[in-house]
């Protein structure tokens, strides 16, 4: 049994003399299990026995160790030459290659044996900030971010580290934190024009539009010749400009509502135009919405002024001070049409002392204007204010000398004035009331009843004959003046009186008052459209369409709105003297013959009795007359 294992072990040996690069069957099968991987991942190490890897890896190592040594090398040599670029993309090659070999490690170490070494603590700031660009340069934003605090954190004073941090939070969309960090910047820190215009633009991003505005003028007030600025500020300028065209063209179209929208949008750009402001103003007071008409006028009157005394940041917006008159002008006109709508609100629901308070605003702004004082004198009247109400419809008859409208007022404050001292037993106070009564309105018989009266207490025979007389002329229905004609002329006829040469000679003289009178309100009512007119003024520096477009709406010759309409007046007037005319005609032509026998009272029959009112139940208010011999009513 032992040759054949002798003859196997001679054939081996036979087969090695005559094969010398023969391999064993155990190197085969492990060249087959290595053949197999390299067909299934490629090149990878990673299937290789530890012993194959061990003996691969110190060249590697020592390769890549000097070639980061080199990437060191040449980017120190590229910080000396001052290529900051190159020396960053070296020193990233280097740490990609050796990225275990940590210099932040040791200079943390270093840093924490000798805390006070402020050099260390500027190269380990310095290293951070290598690493964090180069996670930017990778698109790694976050982790770059968290590098650069890192060496934000270290050397505070950097302010390079801290504008890469804003570049991080930028690419990341985060621009919300971004304000917040560019806020504390300004805070902390000397205020810059740079740094107002970056926060601006953070602004316009976040849409803030306002803010943004704020801080281009801040940063123009610092540096007036800032490019970025002026050219982010002339944007906004431009949307603002759209913005206010689309409220002209909104409001002549009556889309008051969408109007505001756009000129609030306007605003919102500009938000120190004083133009805008004057022309929300407007809006809100056509709206009826008073309270917040008046604040945006005064406010387009206090930046108009700020512009007019020569301010800088009002230079900065390209307006002459012709410009800012022209505005702070216009203001003005509408702060007190605004006041003036406002009262006639509050005169309209019983508000009577908040009107008169109105009217006194507006008195202040502009004390040449008759209809304030002839609307506050409605007021008092109200409030049974008489003398004020006297005082005030004196003053509007200076400025207006020939207005009708002034006349029937003074009648009616004197008749009441009358009235008041004929309770009173001052006959002849009251007869001298009577009388300024009669002279601002002689067509009312009321008036000329009262006055009869009082002469009669007096006694004033001859004085209240004339005005019986009178009375039955303008009314001939008129039955409680009867009595007193017939006690004046005893043992006569109504009808002999009215026939009599007195009777005539009064027809006359009542006629001719009258005549003038009815001349007056005709040359009143051929006016009305240009009485208390307010206009606004011409902008000067527009000559643009949209400029008159926007003229068409606010320069529309508006009046000073009444407390009583003054087209119902000027009626009024007209149906007096209507009214005059026809009671003249009935008592020339229905005179009752020299011999008639039958009663001589007129038949009793239901007439209007309301002459000496200014309005009607569907006016704000009516004027208090007499009821009835010596009984006072409203």
């Amino acid at each position: 049994m032992a040759v054949p294992a002798l003859k196997m072990d001679q054939q081996v040996d036979d087969d090695r003399v005559l094969f010398p690069t023969a391999v064993s069957e155990e190197v085969l099968v492990e060249a087959r299990r290595k053949q197999a991987i390299c067909r299934l991942f490629g090149s990878s190490s990673i299937f290789l026995s530890s012993e194959s890897r061990r003996g691969d890896r110190p060249d590697l190592i020592n390769i890549l160790t000097n070639k980061a040594i080199e990437h060191y090398e040449n980017g120190e040599e590229a910080m000396a030459e001052s290529q900051f670029s190159k020396a960053v993309t070296c020193f990233a090659k280097a740490i990609n290659l050796q990225p275990k070999q940590s210099a932040v490690v040791s200079y943390r170490h270093a840093c924490l044996l000798e805390p006070q070494a402020k050099t260390l603590h500027t190269r380990l700031a310095f290293i951070y900030y290598l690493q964090g660009q180069c996670l930017y340069d990778k698109g790694m934003f976050l982790d770059a971010l968290e590098s650069f605090a890192k060496a934000a954190e270290l050397k505070p004073s950097c302010r390079s580290y801290h504008m890469r941090s804003l570049a991080c939070l930028t690419a990341l969309g985060r621009y919300a934190d971004c304000l917040r960090l560019v806020s504390n910047w300004l805070e902390a820190d000397s205020q810059t024009a740079d740094l107002f215009t970056l926060r601006a633009r953070l602004h316009k991003q976040l849409n803030q539009v306002k803010m943004c505005y704020h801080d281009l003028r801040s940063a123009l007030t610092l540096s007036p010749s800032c490019p970025e600025a002026g050219a982010l500020l002339g944007q906004l300028e431009e949307a603002s400009e759209r913005a206010r065209q689309q409220a002209v063209s909104r409001a002549l179209a009556g889309e008051l509502t969408e109007a505001l929208s756009k000129i609030n949008t306007a605003l919102e750009h500009c938000p120190e135009t004083g133009r805008h402001y004057l022309f929300r103003g407007i809006l809100y007071r056509r709206l009826k919405e008073f309270t917040a008409a008046i604040e945006d006028l005064v406010l387009a009157v206090e930046l108009s002024e700020a512009g007019d005394e020569g301010d800088q940041g009002s230079e900065l917006s390209g307006h002459t001070q012709e410009d800012w008159r022209a505005v702070q002008g216009e203001a003005q006109v509408q702060l007190v049409l605004t006041y003036n709508d406002f009262a006639v609100q509050c005169f309209s629901r019983s508000f009577y002392t908040e009107a008169v308070l109105l009217l006194n605003k507006a008195i202040q702004e502009q004390k040449e204007e008759s209809g304030l004082y002839i609307n506050r004198g409605d007021c008092f009247f109200k409030q049974d204010e008489w003398e004020f109400a006297l005082a005030d419809y004196q003053q509007a008859k200076e400025m207006s000398p020939d207005d009708q409208v002034i006349w029937i007022r003074l009648a009616v404050i004197h008749n009441t004035l009358g009235t008041q001292c004929y309770q009173d037993r001052k006959y002849q106070e009251a007869a001298d009331k009577f009388s300024e009564a009669i002279n601002y309105n002689p067509g009312v018989s009321r008036y000329y009843e009262n006055r009869a009266k009082a002469h009669s207490k007096l006694p004033n025979v001859e004085g209240a004959k004339q005005d019986a007389i009178s009375t039955l002329i303008l009314d001939p229905t008129n039955d409680q003046v009867v009595p007193l004609l017939l006690s004046l002329f005893p043992g006569c006829s109504v009808s002999d009186v009215l026939s009599s040469e007195t009777a005539r000679t009064v027809k006359a003289q009542l006629m001719d008052s009258i005549q003038a009178c009815k001349q007056s309100a005709s040359s009143v009512l051929r006016m009305c459209t240009g009485l208390d007119k307010i206009t606004l003024s011409h902008d000067a520096d527009s000559q643009s369409d949209s400029q008159s477009s926007e003229d068409q709406f606010d320069q529309g010759a508006e009046p000073l709105k009444a407390c009583v309409a003054p087209q119902e007046e000027y009626q009024q007037i007209v149906r007096i003297n209507q009214q005059v005319k026809r009671a003249v005609r009935l008592a020339l032509e229905w005179r009752q013959p020299l011999q008639y026998d039958g009663p001589r009272l007129a038949p009793a029959r239901t007439v209007e009795q309301k002459q000496s009112s200014l309005g009607s139940k569907d006016r704000p208010y009516h004027w208090r007359k007499f009821g009835g011999f010596g009984v006072n009513s409203k």
